[in-house]
């Protein structure tokens, strides 16, 4: 496959300076220390990631999504199949021993196809939603969390007790921007979020390579700074050579320090499009935001909550 080489440029091929494929050091996320879920532990953690036999999981029948691209899923699992299952899906315990996804749909059926018999998955009981919240929050605080669990434990406070980031920020002790930062590790490629999970690649590392928009060249630099043992102040020299010609005396926004409102916005705005949405600020207070949208369907909720809330 060429798949790392497309879109790459004269401008990182040099930077590069050879191959830095290093997938043959990557083994996959397989979760092999987590306990399998079985019938005789019916009360097992909500919080904690367990291992459910594939045969036990069913698909929920009011599932909005209901077609999925074919060769999508092939590619994610082609991605599980090298690097294992980087977001545990969620589940809820059923009748008989059963488990009914909440979310990950589209996960579970690349694992099926990636040939696993075993899914990570959290397991959620829906009717008490204050322990759930309460049993996340205890998990985040554990010393030996990986910046890819806190980032995941984070996101379901948002999509399965509907906290906001200012919510997060005082159950959890923590900044806002601290929570944001960590949120948009998810929005980094499968691999680049396997290297942060295993150690392979530092947080610091992940905020600079943020800053660059192609996945491959994303990809890429991850590879250089694990190959080349780069620090994140030499990383951060190869992507201001990569970016100079295309925006010179343009800086990003993860490398600003956003006035606490900006944060708001981004939440607030981008809670309607996946927090898909960036914005760049300059020092007099100039600047841009930019919003990546899925489909028709993000629009017109948005679209909603500003007419319903006569803006």
């Amino acid at each position: 496959m060429s798949k790392q080489q497309r879109g790459l440029g004269k401008g990182l091929g040099a930077l590069l300076g050879g191959d830095a494929d290093l997938n043959q050091i990557r083994k996959p996320v397989g979760y092999v220390n987590k306990e399998v879920v079985n019938t005789e532990k019916p009360q097992q953690g909500t919080a904690d990631i367990m291992r459910i036999p594939v045969e036990m999981i069913e698909p929920n029948p009011y599932q909005p999504r209901m077609s999925f691209d074919q060769d999508a899923l092939e590619e994610l699992a082609e991605s599980i199949r090298a690097l294992g299952l980087i977001q545990p899906i969620t589940v809820r315990r059923k009748d008989a021993g059963k488990y009914q996804i909440i979310s990950g749909e589209r996960r579970f059926r690349a694992c099926s196809m990636a040939g696993m018999d075993m899914i990570p998955a959290y397991i959620r009981d829906t009717n008490d939603q204050g322990m759930l919240e309460m049993a996340i929050v205890e998990n985040i605080q554990r010393e030996n969390l990986d910046p890819i669990e806190i980032a995941m434990s984070y996101q379901r406070l948002i999509d399965e007790c509907s906290l906001t980031q200012e919510q997060m920020a005082l159950r959890v002790g923590k900044k806002r921007a601290s929570i944001t930062n960590f949120l948009r590790l998810l929005k980094l490629p499968a691999k680049i979020q396997h290297d942060i999970k295993v150690g392979l690649l530092s947080v610091g590392h992940a905020k600079v390579l943020l800053s660059l928009e192609d996945r491959i060249v994303q990809e890429s630099l991850c590879d250089l700074v694990i190959k080349d043992g780069l620090s994140v102040r030499q990383l951060e020299d190869k992507v201001r050579k990569f970016l100079e010609p295309k925006a010179k005396s343009e800086k990003s926004a993860q490398e600003q320090d956003l006035p606490e409102d900006y944060f708001k916005v981004l939440e607030i705005v981008g809670k309607y499009f996946e927090n898909n949405i960036s914005l760049k600020r300059s020092d007099n207070g100039k600047g841009t935001m930019t919003i990546h949208f899925n489909n028709d369907e993000e629009v017109k909720k948005f679209l909603k909550a500003l007419e319903d809330s006569n803006v």
